[in-house]
Formats: C-alpha cells, sequence, structure tokens
C-alpha cells in the first residue's frame, strides 16, 4: 500500500511537471537578456536569435517607437496588426513576450486566426468590439463577448479567434502576447491561399463543398492584415 502511494505520488508530481513545460510558451531566460543580433559571429546563439555582447547593449535594444500611429486600415478586410515582437525589438529575445496594436476601421475584422506559440490578452482602447475564441474538437464551443474601452479579454493559446469592429467609427486594441515570436496562422489564408495549393480533393472532402466552391476561393486573393 505504502509503495503504491509513492508510485502515484511520483506519477502525480511527473505529470505536473510535464504539464508545466507543455504549457510554457518560451523556456525561461538563463541570463538577464539575450539582445537579438544577425551577425553569428558577434555573439552566441541562443533560443532561435543570436545574443550581442551585454557589455555592448544599449538602452535601444530595449525600446521601440511607433505604436502611436494609425495603421491603414484601407485593405478587403478593414484592419491593421502593428506587430512589436523579436524582429522589430531586439530586446525581447528570451524574455518570452511581445505586443501588438490592432487598427479596425467601421466593420473591420482581423479574421480568424490562431496563434500556436502564444496565449494572448487584448485591451480596448477605442471604439467597441466584438470577438470571439472556439474551443478545440473536443465540443468547439463558442465563447463571444463585446469590449468597450479599457475592457480586457484573453485568448488561451493556440485556439481560433476573432475580432469585429461592428461600430461606426474607428476601434483601436492593444494586445500583450506570452511569445517572443507567437507566430499566427490566418485560417484562410493557410487553408485556400496556401503555395503551392492544397489539393482540392483533399478540400472538397473537408468541407463537403462541391469542386467549383473550392476553385473559386483558391482563386481568390487572401489578404494578410500584418
Amino acid at each position: 500500500m505504502i509503495m503504491t502511494r509513492i508510485h502515484f505520488l511520483v506519477a502525480t508530481t511527473t505529470l505536473v511537471f510535464a504539464l508545466s513545460l507543455a504549457y510554457a510558451s518560451d523556456p525561461s531566460p538563463l541570463q538577464d537578456f539575450c539582445v537579438a543580433i544577425d551577425d553569428p559571429k558577434a555573439g552566441v546563439f541562443v533560443n532561435g536569435k543570436f545574443c550581442k555582447d551585454p557589455k555592448l547593449a544599449t538602452a535601444n535594444d530595449f525600446f521601440y517607437s511607433g505604436l502611436n500611429i494609425l495603421g491603414n486600415t484601407s485593405n478587403p478586410v478593414g484592419s491593421y496588426v502593428t506587430l512589436v515582437n523579436v524582429a522589430q525589438l531586439a530586446g525581447f529575445n528570451t524574455l518570452g513576450i511581445s505586443l501588438a496594436r490592432i487598427d479596425f476601421a467601421p466593420y473591420g475584422l482581423n479574421p480568424p486566426h490562431t496563434h500556436p506559440c502564444a496565449t494572448e490578452i487584448l485591451i480596448v482602447m477605442e471604439g467597441t468590439l466584438y470577438l470571439d475564441f472556439v474551443t478545440s474538437n473536443t465540443d468547439n464551443k463558442l465563447f463571444t463577448k463585446v469590449l468597450y474601452p479599457r475592457d480586457v479579454f484573453v485568448f488561451p493559446e493556440g485556439l481560433i479567434d476573432f475580432q469585429f469592429n461592428g461600430g461606426k467609427s474607428n476601434a483601436v486594441v492593444f494586445a500583450g502576447l506570452s511569445s517572443q515570436n507567437p507566430g499566427v496562422i490566418t485560417i484562410a489564408n493557410a487553408v485556400f491561399g496556401s503555395k503551392p495549393p492544397i489539393s482540392v480533393v483533399v478540400l472538397t472532402r473537408a468541407f463537403q463543398v462541391d469542386k467549383k466552391v473550392i476553385d473559386y476561393l483558391q482563386a481568390q486573393f487572401w489578404w494578410d492584415n500584418n
């Protein structure tokens, strides 16, 4: 009986530890910071980027200016994402965070998408926003909410979500993400705009529609609002 309890305790502890690793988006840094650089001769390789010698780092390595600028929403979806990740702010490297500004024209949409590497938290600065996310295939449950200025909402990592401005004025939101490079997969772009295209046979079977529908969708120009 004692050995059974010990085995159960060990198994439970191992599972909790494994789950904690599985839910971590980026590994914890092993140093104060690792300013990303592109020249491998000038640093060491850590977490997907080369690191500048810490003695050569400056305040500008941790600084970004430009999120006060209105994004160009004159596009087919009526939204624009200004992303600030490790590619724009080198000091983000190994810190496990990034952020974005999202601008919406009236009736603008940030199309259904996922961030495969990050949880996202969003705060509305201007306007109102209708948003949702869908759980995984266990039940495909839809969570929806209308947000007003200073409201906050969180999207769990990897789940499909979208945001829609149903108002007659512009909307602006800021989002924080739990990865230095969260990635984004816009569903329609990935499925119908892949290069080379996904087999029509596969898509007609997957969506259970006529081939003409798939041909039409694959012929469209799928706009990237990033």
